[in-house]
């Protein structure tokens, strides 16, 4: 072979040979620039536990919460609806009677076409009947809870978080005493579950979650606006209680009611 075919191969293959190191190069590179998600530690009268936040999926609903949790809203609120095998729920009601709801901003768009699920530990947006009614109240499915995520034909309860550390805490607030309590009909723990502070976790996956005694007492897309918001009616897997825990009880089976709220009204979701 001669001098200058030699030549024209060199020159051929070192470009090439670039290019193939700078493309293995790039996924490394988008690895180590990409930013964690953000986490925050929810602590409460029963230990505490720490929540991935995805603004991947859900960005106006997590800087909503971010929101409450950068000014200290959630110091000293409860954990004001608790239903064994379905979710706990809070983040809108004073710790001290007479428990009244918080003065809240205004509600956030209904992201629950994000494709995150309401499954086990997914954390998500408690709202009113509306579709955007959500601003500060969230709640910690128990278990899965496939009739919250949205159908084509009416709106979802939108998933923005997953607990990654402590779910037995929120497993244990789920199986307190539960009745009428203060301004509460139904649900309510009977010994206040307080949830002390919620704050950022900083740099993400350091937190460790506190353990404390217990007390000894929405398919693909979103629906358009127009159409249907009511809530989902239990399936076959979810049957509705035959009326309401008694003072003391507990719910052994999945409500019809979902996570709601309703501004003004001291007994909504409870």
């Amino acid at each position: 072979m001669h001098k200058w075919q030699w030549t024209r191969i060199r020159r051929a293959v070192v470009p090439l040979a670039l290019i193939g190191a700078l493309l293995l190069a790039l996924p490394a590179a988008r690895a180590q620039n990409a930013q964690p998600n953000p986490e925050v530690r929810v602590t409460t009268s029963m230990g505490s536990f720490v929540i991935e936040l995805r603004p991947d999926r859900a960005p106006l609903t997590v800087a909503n919460f971010l929101h409450y949790v950068n000014k200290g809203f959630y110091t000293n609120t409860l954990f004001h609806r608790v239903i064994t095998n379905f979710i706990i729920q809070g983040g809108g009601h004073e710790a001290t009677a007479p428990y009244a709801l918080k003065p809240t901003d205004p509600p956030v768009v209904n992201e629950s076409g994000n494709g995150l699920e309401n499954k086990r530990g997914a954390v998500g947006m408690a709202r009113a009947v509306g579709p955007d009614t959500g601003n500060s109240q969230f709640y910690v499915n128990l278990v899965d809870n496939p009739e919250l995520d949205p159908l084509p034909t009416r709106w979802g309860y939108a998933v923005f978080g997953e607990v990654i550390q402590g779910m037995d805490v929120a497993d244990r607030i789920g199986e307190v005493p539960t009745g009428a309590f203060g301004p509460f009909k139904s649900n309510a723990p009977l010994t206040p579950v307080v949830i002390e502070s919620i704050e950022l976790v900083n740099p993400p996956g350091t937190a460790a979650p506190q353990s404390a005694p217990a007390p000894a007492a929405q398919p693909g897309a979103t629906p358009a606006p127009g159409q249907s918001a009511t809530p989902p009616a239990p399936g076959p897997s979810s049957p509705a209680p035959a009326g309401s825990p008694p003072t003391g009880g507990k719910a052994t089976a999945k409500p019809a009611s979902p996570p709601s709220q309703a501004a003004g009204d001291p007994n909504a979701g409870s």
